[in-house]
């Protein structure tokens, strides 16, 4: 089964990458991240490039003003090769900075808005980086100069300079596409972050990966309703627009109802959202009534779609196609796509992996294993990233012969439809019964009004485990029974989640959104998981 072939995919060979991989790359593509702006420049000058609260560059304009921003960089004492950390949230400094930073061959450093200063510290130090742009609001959140000595240059976004040059622009080094263009750091559930590599090449082929697998085109509007600090912001939104001229619409606070407006007035045309947002606009007022028919590609990742969601999304706009998106920071963002076509019939797979990406399925000795079983999902590929900054030893863990060892208990099936069926040290053992928490959590999203799920481990003296729910449904009465009567219904009977929070709030995450499935199981040792009239 090859669903790729009616796409419009660039032809591949094998090439030799990083000393010790022979992948498959694409032939004639882009040989940096600027270049895919720079040939959108030349070839669509007056298509907008981005957008934010009325206010409009074109790509002509916002390829002049990011040269006088490089510019004043430059002079300032920036150079290539450098780190610089952009602590910015959704808005044109963000996307101006990124992009001066790559005139000059400066490694960008994004970094989440929730991030605290000891984070920050740590990441400029462990980075060696030489210079911070953040948004006003957050200059109390910068590390002093003696938890961060080489941070020289602290530039607010209210200073930054981008208005034309008086003469040309100085030429943009040329370099490697093997060269690293943005440090992401990992998301440090557990001890300190990791700062994935990722490279111009990586990036590239990501942006062209989405391209061809959805039909991306010229004029497309995409909706930045994510972190643009996030792998999927940066380059499912940023990299894939500049790869086919688009438009990026910053939504610099997602809220339901005001997101609805933004989508009919600006005639979205693509977003790449988790499913708790499409949810919450399903039960926003303004969403029965707007103009949503420019809205034709709706993809999600980093949890399941719950099939409920994906009909009533179906009633509501017939022709958005909706599809399935799993990746990671290691892999430049997406590993598999799950062609529309199959969204529903398949609700239980995030997709086949892209016609660049190499995915096996390995047992604890690094053997492969047969269709349908479970291992770990080791991702291959050119746009997986060569490892982590400054830590030989966690690349050298992490990585086997160019594979990502991704932590992900999954199974791919004859036809090539990837499942993931939990975290390897999320899975849950009752008894000696192995439960994928994400196998539970899809049953807890099927039930009408639940926005989050995480299901994790209550100790338990006699079955090792107990399976207990954390549920996050605003609006829905507290009904643990119901619930459970519903999990019965679709699960066996030692996965039904025995107890119950209801939380009123959003359930935990860290600053790059990821949900923080240690901190429920803190409120659980702790015997704070919820009061007992929300608890059951």
């Amino acid at each position: 089964m090859n669903p790729w072939q009616a796409c419009a995919v660039p032809p591949m060979r094998l090439q030799s990458l990083y000393g010790d991989r022979l992948v498959r790359c694409f032939e004639g593509r882009p040989q940096s991240l600027l270049a895919m702006f720079e040939a959108a420049r030349a070839e669509h000058p007056g298509q907008e490039a981005v957008v934010c609260q009325g206010r409009r560059w074109t790509y002509a304009q916002a390829g002049a003003a990011s040269e006088a921003l490089a510019a004043d960089f430059a002079a300032r004492g920036l150079a290539a090769g450098q780190r610089v950390i952009l602590l910015l949230g959704n808005g044109p400094a963000f996307f101006f900075t990124l992009l001066a930073l790559q005139r000059l061959g400066v490694v960008a450093v994004p970094v989440g808005v929730r991030e605290q200063r000891p984070g920050l510290a740590y990441i400029a130090r462990h980075c060696g980086a030489v210079g911070i742009v953040h948004d006003d609001a957050l200059a109390g959140c910068l590390p002093d100069a003696d938890e961060a000595p080489t941070l020289l240059h602290r530039l607010a976004a209210s200073g930054l300079v981008l208005e034309s040059l008086a003469g040309p622009a100085a030429p943009a080094p040329a370099v490697p596409e093997t060269d690293v263009a943005v440090i992401l750091y990992t998301s440090g559930t557990t001890g300190n972050p990791k700062g994935a590599m990722l490279t111009h090449l990586a990036l590239v082929h990501s942006a062209l990966h989405y391209q061809a697998t959805l039909g991306l085109r010229a004029g497309e509007r995409a909706a930045l309703a994510v972190p643009a600090s996030h792998v999927t912001g940066l380059v499912a939104i940023v990299a894939a627009m500049w790869q086919v001229a688009g438009a990026v619409v910053i939504v610099p606070e997602f809220k339901a109802e005001p997101f609805v407006q933004l989508l009919q007035a600006e005639r979205i045309s693509y977003t790449l959202m988790v499913p708790a947002m499409y949810q919450l606009c399903l039960m926003a007022p303004a969403f029965a009534q707007a103009d949503l028919s420019a809205w034709r590609l709706g993809g999600y990742g980093g949890a399941p779609m719950p099939v409920a969601t994906i009909d009533a999304l179906a009633r509501r706009l017939p022709g958005l196609a909706l599809f399935n998106a799993y990746g990671a920071t290691e892999t430049t963002s997406p590993a598999t796509l799950m062609p529309s076509a199959f969204t529903r019939d398949h609700a239980d797979s995030v997709g086949l992996p892209l016609p660049a990406a190499d995915i096996r399925v390995m047992d604890d000795e690094g053997r492969e294993v047969p269709p349908g079983a479970v291992g770990e999902l080791w991702i291959g590929g050119p746009m997986v990233v060569p490892g982590y900054w400054g830590d030989p030893a966690a690349t050298a863990a992490s990585f086997t012969a160019g594979y990502w060892h991704s932590g992900d208990l999954g199974s791919m099936d004859a036809q090539g439809f990837v499942r993931v069926f939990d975290r390897k040290k999320d899975m849950l053992n009752r008894g000696g019964y192995k439960v994928y928490s994400v196998e539970v959590e899809n049953a807890l999203m099927a039930w009408p009004g639940v926005v989050e799920a995480a299901v994790v481990g209550l100790p338990c003296p006699v079955l090792g485990e107990r399976v207990h729910a954390f549920v996050h449904a605003p609006g829905l009465v507290a009904d643990s029974a119901a619930l459970r009567a519903h999990c019965v219904a679709q699960l066996a009977d030692y996965k039904v989640p025995e107890s119950i929070t209801w939380s009123p709030d959003p359930l935990p995450r860290n600053a790059n959104g990821k949900l923080l499935k240690r901190v429920l199981r803190e409120r659980l040792a702790a015997g704070g998981a919820a009061s007992p009239a929300a608890k059951g």
